[in-house]
């Protein structure tokens, strides 16, 4: 019979909250500006070596400590929703989620790499077959956890997909591409295996030029990438509605004034539907002659509430909904009956956005961008068919103060290098910046 209290012994928990730690290094020496290759690729190395030949408990406690320690920050967003004591049940559900899912991972590959001996041979029962006492193949052991690992990016719970196991390679010396993830796994596993460190060297395969730079301001660039500082509160706060539009049209002013191109504004700058206000619509039409205005604010179609991209160029505007929406922040991700129970208690019955079918490219003087709205610009779905220029807008005043813009700029940075996407990303609550190639 399962036993859950042999999960909670002083060993295992140490050990996963060890390996989490290492796993998650990368992420908060980005978040205070100490990020280090060396150190990084000295971590994410001994991350894989530690957690790969770990027991199925330690594999629990590593997934349940390591989903904390990259996404506490969701649980900010309580606080905007007035559900503080939501918070600790939050906590709870994410760790042992993917507590469940690095659990599940080590007894597949417990149970796939045993052989079953004495009386248990006779049985024929895969639960039987899992439960005895069995004699372990270590080669295929370690195969098939590294292959659990290698496919953990493919598996979105609830929709949320921020778990890359290679996003901790983003800042070290090895490529993050999944056959350069494969030999760094491939390497480890022989390393274990034949108890030989030499083949730990095979990782200089995975080997790959760092030259990615973020770049908060360039005052050369023909973009404009708009800032705003608006909390959650303020921006749909009714009364201060006069004050948003003032600000942005002094953005957008300015980036006339300096002759630029293109001016972009962040995620849902505007908190109502644009189409509704034909007044403010002309007033930015008129300004788009002098310039291209990308800007994020709701669209009204037909019925159905859309978060969009307006784009106005030329005394004309396309709309670009976004594509993939926010777990419960957009869209419920549940079965009907349950997202209608969950949107009544949690949402004040707030209704859904809908989503675009495909992503938006358009053009300005004859360079293609691609559009993405926040969290969609941390999905494969928008990087499909290599976009060489993407402009992102986002809101990250839900979880202000956290870690998630700079985890964000991360995934960000690691479909960059991935894809070779330059990415222009205009930002309300934190900076915006630019991820783009560095040229010696």
């Amino acid at each position: 019979m399962f036993k859950i209290g042999k999960y909670f012994t002083t060993s295992s928990i140490t050990a996963g909250l060890g390996i989490a730690i290492l796993g998650s290094l990368f992420l908060y020496l980005a978040y205070f500006d100490l990020s280090n290759r060396l150190l990084e690729t000295t971590a994410a190395l001994l991350f894989y070596c530690f957690l790969l030949p770990s027991d199925t408990k330690t594999w629990f406690w590593s997934g349940f400590f390591l989903s904390l320690l990259w996404f506490w920050w969701i649980l900010v967003s309580f606080e905007h929703y007035h559900m503080l004591w939501a918070i600790p049940i939050g906590t709870l559900f994410i760790g042992v989620v993917y507590g469940g899912i690095f659990w599940l991972v080590a007894k597949i590959a417990f149970c796939i790499s045993s052989e079953p001996f004495g009386d248990a041979a006779k049985k024929n029962t895969l639960s039987k077959w899992c439960l005895i006492r069995t004699r372990r193949s270590p080669a295929l052991h370690l195969g098939v956890k590294a292959t659990g690992i290698l496919l953990l990016s493919y598996l979105h719970p609830l929709s949320f997909d921020w778990f890359k196991p290679e996003l901790m390679l983003v800042h070290t010396y090895l490529g993050v591409q999944k056959w350069q993830f494969t030999i760094i796994l491939v390497a480890i596993i022989l390393t274990q295996y034949r108890k030989n460190s030499l083949y730990l060297l095979l990782v200089l395969f995975a080997y790959a030029p760092y030259h990615t730079t973020v770049s908060y301001d360039n005052p050369n660039a023909s973009i404009v990438l708009g800032n705003t500082m608006t909390t959650v509160e303020k921006k749909w706060d009714p009364k201060l509605v006069n004050d948003h539009i003032k600000e942005v049209m002094q953005i957008i002013n300015k980036a006339i004034s300096t002759q630029k191109k293109i001016v972009v504004l962040p995620e849902s700058v505007f908190p109502f539907f644009l189409n509704n206000e034909p007044k403010i619509l002309e007033v930015l039409l008129q300004k788009s002659h002098m310039i291209t205005i990308v800007i994020g604010a709701l669209y009204l179609d037909g019925a159905t509430h859309r978060n969009s991209t307006y784009i106005l160029q030329e005394g004309n505007y396309t709309i670009a909904n976004k594509v993939r929406l926010v777990p419960f922040g957009e869209s419920n991700p549940l079965p009907t009956w349950a997202s209608s129970w969950v949107n009544h208690i949690f949402f004040d019955d707030a209704i859904d956005y809908i989503a675009s079918a495909k992503p938006t490219d358009f053009k300005v003087a004859g360079t293609q961008y691609r559009n993405a709205i926040c969290y969609e610009a941390t999905s494969e779905l928008l990087y499909q068919n290599h976009p060489k220029q993407m402009i992102v807008t986002s809101n990250n005043g839900w979880f202000i103060p956290s870690i998630e813009p700079i985890e964000q700029q991360l995934l960000l940075t690691f479909y960059h290098r991935k894809y070779g996407t330059t990415i222009y990303h205009s930002v309300n609550m934190s900076p915006s910046y630019t991820i783009k190639k560095q040229y010696p």
